[in-house]
């Protein structure tokens, strides 16, 4: 079959690769109809990681049934689903509790598991023709058919891992959100605040599509390209900061006039952006290692975070990736009910052998590269 699969960095290419298998009674082998390029498959992509060369790209997936092991017994061949990036057992003590995204079965020696990604386990990506899915009554998330794919799909990662910030932050009804980053998870964040109930969002970036993006959903863009987003954001609150704020950019964050990386910017701006006691929710990805940081501290994930002043203003701050599980099923069901269209961050839906590409431009951010799917089954 063919795969998206990891050259070197700044390098992917589409080739043709073994045909996943059953390899367990509660295996199932999906056909792949959309794949999204994550923003943290481009920290592989440019060499930040350890992966190695060969590895299939991946852990955003959705698509039909075609294989199922005797061991399944809720899904059928024909079945449409989408899967949450985390790879789960639902049988763990952390499973059990609802933290599916730090199983303690499907990845020995780590707390959790993904799809195509360094470090998380031996489960190859669904940037491909066909994908195993293991644990697969636990894992896939049945879809009605029609026409939402693109809403769909999103499912699988960046629509819960927005509303999983806002989660984090405990966002409610009538406060104020300052969402760090326009990215696809920044603006699902947004949006997801807004879904939640939320007064007034604001949203930092420097990249114009972005804001406009984030203008169009009834947030407030901010762009930190023309000053300090504190101050600016300051003013606009009366002097007295948000009640929440939510950062969905993590360790690749960078200095005000993008002239180079602050891996703690984000947080230290979060903390002086939110008022005294408020709450942060931290969906950006932080890595234990970063061999791409601009200083030795910043290169073993260790940052000069304003630890004083969030204490002095008695903040509370949540972290870690998302629990897809513990929120997909009602966000497709707010899509199935017309009451939430998470597709509108999709910029480009490309057929597979159009990935390095695609990779490329998503990188540099250029002609409108925000959010892309791949269809294996789209011809070029």
């Amino acid at each position: 079959m063919k795969a998206v699969v990891y050259e070197k960095p700044y390098s992917v290419a589409v080739r043709d690769v073994d045909d996943p298998r059953i390899e367990h009674p509660n295996d199932v082998i999906v056909r792949v109809t959309s794949s999204a390029i994550c923003g943290s498959d481009l920290h592989m992509y440019e060499g930040r990681t350890a992966a190695e060369p060969g590895i299939v790209f991946g852990h955003e997936n959705l698509g039909v049934v075609e294989e199922t092991g005797s061991g399944v017994v809720s899904l059928s061949k024909g079945d449409r689903v989408v899967m949450p990036f985390n790879v789960a057992c639902g049988f763990c003590k952390n499973c059990l509790a609802g933290d599916t995204g730090f199983c303690l079965t499907v990845n020995p020696g780590f707390a959790g598991g993904a799809y195509g990604y360094v470090a998380m386990g031996p489960y190859k990506g669904g940037q491909a023709d066909r994908l195993r899915v293991p644990f697969a009554d636990f894992n896939c998330l049945k879809l009605p058919q029609s026409d939402l794919e693109t809403d769909f799909i999103l499912l699988a990662d960046i629509f819960p891992t927005g509303y999983h910030g806002c989660e984090l932050a405990q966002v409610s009804p009538g406060e104020s959100v300052a969402v760090y980053g326009a990215g696809p998870v920044g603006l699902m964040a947004a949006y997801s605040a807004l879904l939640r109930g939320a007064a007034t969002v604001f949203v930092v970036d420097r990249v114009s599509e972005r804001l406009e993006k984030a203008r169009e959903i009834g947030a407030v863009p901010i762009d930190f390209s023309k000053g300090d987003p504190v101050p600016q954001i300051m003013d606009r609150t009366g002097g007295e900061g948000t009640d929440k704020g939510v950062d969905a950019v993590g360790y690749q964050a960078q200095a005000h006039d993008a002239s180079h990386e602050e891996p703690a910017s984000v947080l230290n701006s979060l903390v002086d952006t939110v008022r005294p006691t408020g709450r942060l929710g931290v969906p950006g990805l932080y890595v234990p290692s970063d061999p791409g940081g601009p200083d030795e501290h910043a290169k073993h994930g260790q940052l000069l975070v304003s630890i004083g002043r969030m204490f002095e203003k008695g903040q509370r701050m949540g972290t870690g990736q998302c629990n897809v599980k513990r929120y997909n099923r009602q966000l497709r069901d707010l899509i199935i009910a017309g009451r939430a269209r998470p597709s509108f961050v999709v910029s480009h839906e490309l057929p597979l052998d159009q990935a390095p590409q695609a990779y490329e431009k998503f990188d540099k951010r250029v002609e409108g590269y925000t959010k892309v799917v791949l269809h294996p089954a789209l011809a070029a």
